[in-house]
């Protein structure tokens, strides 16, 4: 037996009302965000293909399709709103009211995204340059919207914020084509300076990676507590750095003993006086 004023029959009408009115709208959002997103990435997919194709610089590629994979999920989350009877104007009027909270809650998000567009603009490096920046080193993976991507040298993937790198100095170790290896070679007090540096000069000379020009540079550095030292100048193409480096280490030491030259290790003379008239107590 039903209370008084109790319309059960009317209630029922209404929940299945709501429920056949909200619920399509509901299913007919899901449908419409997982075919957006599904499309989002098809479109970031093809526009990545598209911009490699045409010869863009591959810097730029992983930027731009990520940004127009945003873009379309912006305009799928803004269909949804649609359907369920909101209008899109005011939204944005609301969202632009509560712009600057968003910012504020953002502001990390925000400033990375901005120093990605800076890094983009200025290009302090490229894609495959190996740099150092924010804090760490690597070879350039990607530069994306919000952070870049690193390969260290023992193959570590290193993600670095856009902000952390465009606040801080960039050390981009491939962007010209020579480098100068510095080395610095010490020899004993004893030992004869002039035939050190012939026979520095004729490995060099006879090293097809170094360059004539500029000219590599021996010279006296220091006069150091254990042994003179020279430095050692050549200049190489930049992908030669470190196999000639290497190499040269060898070599130079290897020539040196050969000519009669010694390489020093740092040590310390104790010299013992007496002193006339003492003696034990």
């Amino acid at each position: 037996m039903q209370p008084a004023g109790f319309d059960l029959e009317g209630m029922l009408q209404g929940l299945t009302g709501v429920l056949s009115t909200w619920g399509l709208r509901v299913v007919g959002a899901l449908a419409v965000l997982i075919v957006g997103w599904i499309a989002a990435k098809t479109i970031r997919g093809s526009v990545r293909k598209a911009l490699r194709k045409s010869g863009l610089d591959e810097t730029l590629v992983p930027f731009i399709s990520t940004l127009v994979y945003y873009l379309v999920l912006t305009f799928v989350i803004l269909a949804v709103l649609r359907l369920f009877g909101l209008e899109t104007t005011s939204l944005i009027a609301v969202l632009g009211a509560a712009g600057l909270a968003v910012g504020l809650a953002l502001q990390g998000t925000l400033s990375n995204f901005a120093a990605g567009v800076m890094l983009l603009i200025f290009r302090p490096f490229k894609i495959g340059d190996f740099v150092e920046a924010g804090g760490t080193a690597g070879a350039v993976q990607e530069i994306s919207i919000f952070s870049t991507t690193l390969h260290s040298p023992d193959n570590v993937k290193i993600v670095v914020p856009n902000s952390a790198i465009y606040g801080a100095v960039v050390k981009n170790y491939t962007a010209n084509d020579t480098r100068r290896n510095d080395l610095l070679i010490g020899i004993d007090y004893s030992d004869d300076i002039g035939k050190a540096i012939e026979t520095i000069g004729k490995i060099l000379d006879e090293d097809a990676r170094v360059l004539k020009d500029p000219a590599p540079l021996i010279a006296v550095s220091e006069l150091g507590d254990s042994s003179v030292n020279l430095v050692v100048r050549p200049w190489c193409g930049k992908n030669d750095y470190w196999a000639l480096r290497f190499d040269l280490t060898r070599k130079i030491k290897e020539e040196l003993e050969a000519a009669g030259c010694s390489i020093p290790f740092p040590q310390t003379d104790v010299h013992l006086h007496s002193v006339a008239g003492s003696g034990a107590a």
